[in-house]
């Protein structure tokens, strides 16, 4: 006596089962994914304003070893690439590219020094381009002052 059984097992997924699967994990990485990664990468361009203005601090201060004064409010940032017509004892560019950055947001940085000439204030107004502001908006600012 012969016994054929007709329960056939399978072991694993049919292509179609792994399809949907995948088309579920893509809709969810493609919805949910820029939510979260949005919020962490949202301060970028204010981190690179930072970094900018540090870097026009160090040349600042490089500057101030040589001349024995900081640039004042006209000789502004471009003292740093350029000599000024007073300074005897220059020996710049002080910043490495020689050339001085624009903003994230593609305006010049604002330089002010201060009433005594011993301290400067460097600073960008944010995506907004106007004082005050939250987040992208904030106003960028040196630390001294």
């Amino acid at each position: 006596m012969l016994l054929v059984s007709s329960c056939r097992t399978t072991i694993g997924f049919s292509l179609i089962e792994l399809l949907v699967v995948l088309a579920i994990l893509g809709f969810l990485a493609g919805f949910v994914g820029p939510r979260l990664v949005g919020p962490m990468c949202g301060g970028s361009k204010t981190k690179i304003a930072k970094l900018q203005i540090e870097d026009f601090a160090t040349g600042l201060d490089l500057y101030h070893l040589e001349v024995k004064r900081y640039p004042n409010t006209a000789e502004g940032l471009a003292a740093l690439i350029t000599k000024p017509a007073n300074t005897s004892s220059w020996n710049g560019p002080y910043l490495k590219n020689k050339k001085i950055p624009k903003d994230p947001w593609g305006r010049k940085y604002h330089y002010r020094l201060g009433q005594d000439g011993r301290f400067f204030r460097i600073y960008s107004l944010g995506s907004d381009n106007s004082y005050g502001g939250e987040g992208e908006a904030q106003d960028i600012m040196s630390w001294e002052f």
